[in-house]
């Protein structure tokens, strides 16, 4: 090779990004970067156009954790250079490096072979981390359904006698209660009924993330399950003092649970109901659109600030203007929600209504048409 295109191709090699080596065809050098040097300390070893090979790669082998079984010679013999492949190489000072080797063609010919290297111990060292910190979240999120499904069970029981004392004490045969015992009476029941919603909450986030959790498809008729949903919470919105109101057009039957579908709209009704001031209005809107059922709970509420938007969709996370005693939850219910809209293949997301309150959006996929119709 000219001295011209020897330093041509030495240029090209400097400004590879990674190490390489340029071997001829046979067991020769024809160009090595710096690189390649450095990262295998080859200072002391002839690597200058020509020079051989086997020094070279008897170095690199020495280093690897696991040194091959074979030599260049026999590769060279076998064709072994001929095919690109690549490895993943422990060094015995704790480095991996990425070893890879590409045969080098042109218009046909065979001129030999390119072998670079890159240094990946970072990446796999991250990648260890990362695989160790996944199973340690598994193994956390196992323990906690656990803790949170078995002491859900086990306070609902006592709760259940709480209520089951209320009722019997309400009873007029169990004698008159003063203005006060009533006062007091009611109170129990009714933090006992927030606290067996909360254990509802637990217990349905528990599920519903559950690896385990299993849907019951069926045909949903999209206007009958929003008219029962909606009848389900008007006695709700006329105590709160709030309009319930609903629209849905005609469309389509949908593929899913309907139980849990339910369950979700549940959810928003009595966000929306909870948000809501006396005198508001809670406005439910369904239509099949782009492939979708789109169904709209708006309200004119307090609204979802909107760097909170994402954020109400996680467990246990509450926007700042829902803090406090006017508002009491777990922030799970949302976060249910989320979780079994995505299970069917659906989004879920909040915006501003116009002119205020929130208005949350669900997006339920219609099934293709020949899982509609079987003919």
């Amino acid at each position: 090779m000219a001295s011209g295109d020897q330093d041509r191709l030495q240029a090209v090699m400097e400004a590879l990004p990674e190490a390489a080596v340029f071997q001829g065809l046979g067991s020769v050098v024809v160009a090595v970067n710096q690189r390649f040097v450095d990262i295998f300390g080859l200072a002391g070893i002839d690597t200058a156009p020509g020079a051989p090979l086997e020094p070279i790669v008897e170095s690199v082998f020495a280093q690897y954790a696991d040194p091959p079984h074979w030599t260049v010679g026999n590769a060279i013999a076998t064709g072994a250079f001929r095919v690109p492949r690549s490895a993943e190489i422990p060094l015995t000072d704790g480095r991996t490096i990425l070893r890879t080797v590409e045969p080098l063609r042109l218009r046909g010919q065979l001129l030999g072979s390119l072998w670079t290297a890159r240094d990946i111990t970072e990446h796999k060292r991250a990648e260890r981390d990362l695989e160790r910190d996944n199973r340690a979240l598994t193994e956390l999120a196992r323990r906690r359904n656990r803790f949170m499904a078995s002491a859900s069970h086990e306070l609902r029981t006592p709760l259940a006698s709480i209520l089951s004392f209320c009722e019997l004490l309400t009873d007029p045969a169990a004698g008159r209660l003063s203005a006060d015992q009533r006062m007091f009476l009611e109170a129990i029941h009714r933090n006992a009924e927030r606290i067996r919603g909360v254990i509802s909450d637990l217990l349905a986030a528990t599920t519903t993330r559950s690896a385990q959790l299993e849907l019951e498809f069926a045909e949903v008729r999209v206007p009958r399950m929003l008219e029962n949903a909606v009848h389900d919470h008007m006695a709700a919105a006329a105590e709160a003092g709030v309009f319930l109101s609903l629209d849905c057009a005609g469309g389509p039957p949908l593929r899913g649970d309907e139980h849990r579908l339910q369950q979700v709209l549940g959810n928003l009704l009595e966000n929306a109901l909870k948000f809501t001031p006396r005198g508001g209005s809670v406005a439910v809107r369904a239509a099949p659109r782009g492939g979708c059922w789109e169904i709209e709970v708006a309200d004119t509420g307090i609204g979802v600030p909107e760097g909170f938007r994402d954020e109400i969709f996680q467990g246990f996370v509450r926007a700042p203007n829902a803090r406090g005693g006017r508002y009491p939850g777990t922030g799970l219910g949302l976060a249910v929600s989320r979780d079994t809209v995505q299970l069917h293949g659906g989004t879920i997301g909040v915006a501003d209504a116009e002119g205020r309150g929130a208005v949350f959006r669900v997006r339920l996929p219609l099934p293709a048409p020949d899982a509609r119709d079987p003919s």
